[in-house]
């Protein structure tokens, strides 16, 4: 699995294509092109590219922990897989994103990639700087995820 780290201001052009960072496609090792699925978060006015492979561990994570036959679980794998779509990147690291996902996480001309575990979440700066609450907000949330773990670094 990728962990892609970084955050990089980058422009849409008039086709709706970014540029891959140069350091994400270092960290997801030397290639011509990257296959990736590209979808809407259901949480956050966002937008997730998972790798291809990624993707297909989330699914097989899905398929394992979910029954196809109860409708809760219907609608979850539903809204998980919203609007995927596969893509590849060109020779260049341009990535084509379909329109009808940029505006449902509002983007326009300028984005924002930031790196995460084994995706890259693509904002539009305005809102990407409105997700996290502030300092106050992040201590909080540290403190009450991570406060009582207890683990060994030798573990990890």
């Amino acid at each position: 699995m990728t962990v892609f780290t970084g955050e990089y201001d980058c422009k849409v052009d008039a086709k709706g294509r970014i540029m891959l960072p140069a350091e994400f496609r270092r960290q997801m090792g030397g290639a011509d092109t990257y296959r990736f699925v590209l979808k809407k978060d259901p949480y956050e006015p966002s937008l997730e590219l998972f790798t291809l492979d990624e993707w297909n561990r989330q699914n097989r994570l899905i398929i394992k922990n979910t029954n196809p036959y109860d409708p809760e679980h219907r609608q979850f794998i539903r809204d998980f897989r919203m609007g995927a779509v596969e893509l590849e990147s060109d020779g260049t690291g341009r990535i084509l994103l379909p329109a009808r996902l940029l505006k449902a996480a509002s983007i326009g001309r300028d984005a924002i990639l930031i790196g995460g575990i084994g995706k890259i979440e693509i904002w539009t700066p305005d809102l990407y700087e409105k997700s996290s609450g502030g300092v106050d907000v992040l201590r909080e949330r540290a403190l009450r995820i991570m406060g009582n773990v207890n683990y060994n670094l030798d573990d990890l």
